[in-house]
């Protein structure tokens, strides 16, 4: 759920790149427009395919991880009564572990916490079994959809082929059943590999929900490229699956580190998050002066690592820098209070970087020679245009020029007809 959404919240949800909110749009731009190309290819049965495989994977890609958690978060940690809530890289710094029970908001939390501090293997062990059950139970569901899809359209196929050819009323004595007859059309590859998902770099994986969910699409990708149905097929999936990982996972960070380096060199850096340079309490901060005194109040509490956590959890505190940081989730708080939730993980390096951003920034507008709002209309225009370009060259990438080249590539080459009903044509005939 987004609560409260307003113009800054939209263009720092499409600006995160660790976000689903802006791989959801890129990935339905991309559905569309290869769903698209599949019908203008002039086959319904390819287009009925393809809506399949696109819309259904997508729906199993966005809510499967998410989903199966909760379901585990009932399944295994209530009975094993962990809160599922704490975060166990708190567990890897005895003195932060210590600070987040001192500091926790409620008695609730603070039970949360020793609970899970006096059981931390049994915590951790919770954490990669959520992650990894969660994950493979996903990759499992993909595969039921591939196997529903290509018996549907199958079935469709064959369909058409004895109404085309007035024999459906031999059409239930004909048919042969699909595991036997059609094996070596949809499945070339008998003895299916079991794909094992690697955990390598556990960390990175468990806690980040993009690239949690590279691991299920490693697993798609895989399935489609071993389940090609001909080298029609696979040429298909060697476009799609190479535009859709390109602009999906490593386009957009590029875009926005090369967008933010061309701002840097124009004075006006755009690093922040776009909740903090939209709102009014930056820009009237440098106005009267005052950021000066937070980031000079937060450098001299940052002189350890337990020091700078104390300081950024501690109730009703009032540093700006601080506040930044909760404003783009990095500190995350109690929902519906602004209490710190101490079970939660704190990035001391993204919390460090907020204050250096800020003073980078107060640097620039120092040497502008503008005013307080001349200098943030064009901070505020070239976030808005970064974000903008970011994602509308991923959705142009992926929505229009993915599948026009799909589209292309059939049009020009020897075959433009869809094989799959080729090859399933010719073994009704040989029947």
């Amino acid at each position: 759920m987004i609560p409260n959404i307003t113009v800054s919240t939209v263009y720092s949800i499409l600006g995160n790149n660790s976000s689903r909110v802006p791989l959801a749009i890129k990935d339905i731009a991309n559905s569309c427009g290869l769903t698209t190309a599949s019908y203008l290819s002039g086959d319904k049965a390819e287009g009925n395919d393809r809506l399949i495989d696109e819309f259904g994977t997508q729906a199993i890609w966005l809510w499967g991880i998410p989903g199966y958690q909760k379901v585990i978060d009932l399944a295994m940690y209530k009975p094993a009564k962990i809160d599922p809530k704490v975060d166990v890289r708190i567990f890897k710094n005895p003195e932060i572990l210590k600070a987040a029970q001192e500091f926790a908001p409620t008695k609730e939390i603070l039970t949360s916490l020793q609970k899970a501090a006096s059981n931390q293997k049994l915590a951790k062990g919770l954490t990669i079994a959520k992650f990894a059950i969660s994950t493979l139970l996903t990759a499992v569901t993909y595969l039921g959809l591939t196997k529903f899809r290509h018996n549907y359209t199958e079935q469709q196929i064959k369909k058409d082929y004895f109404e085309k050819h007035s024999l459906n009323n031999k059409l239930k004595s004909s048919q042969v059943p699909f595991s036997s007859a059609f094996a070596d059309v949809h499945n070339p590859k008998k003895n299916e590999k079991n794909k094992n998902v690697s955990f390598t770099g556990l960390q990175d994986f468990i806690f980040d929900p993009v690239k949690n969910l590279m691991i299920v699409d490693a697993a798609i990708t895989g399935e489609r490229f071993t389940h090609a149905k001909n080298p029609q097929d696979f040429l298909g999936y060697v476009i799609k699956e190479g535009s859709f990982w390109a602009f999906m996972y490593f386009a957009g960070q590029w875009i926005s580190d090369a967008l933010e380096k061309s701002a840097d060199k124009k004075g006006t850096s755009i690093d922040l998050d776009a909740r903090v340079i939209f709102g009014e309490k930056l820009k009237n901060s440098f106005k009267d002066g005052s950021i000066k005194k937070h980031i000079e109040e937060f450098k001299k509490a940052d002189v350890s690592d337990v020091d700078i956590y104390k300081f950024a959890v501690k109730p009703n505190n009032k540093n700006i820098v601080v506040e930044f940081a909760k404003n783009s989730d990095i500190i995350e708080l109690v929902k519906g209070s602004d209490m710190v939730d101490t079970r939660r993980y704190i990035d001391l390096k993204k919390l460090r970087g907020v204050g250096e951003k800020l003073e980078k920034l107060l640097g620039q507008y120092e040497s502008s020679g503008k005013n307080a709002d001349e200098f943030f209309k064009a901070v505020r225009k070239l976030k808005k245009g970064a974000v903008l370009k970011n994602i509308g060259a991923c959705i142009g990438a992926l929505g229009v020029i993915a599948p026009s080249i799909m589209l292309l590539t059939r049009k020009l080459g020897n075959n433009s007809d869809y094989q799959v009903r080729k090859d399933i044509e010719m073994k009704l005939a040989q029947q």
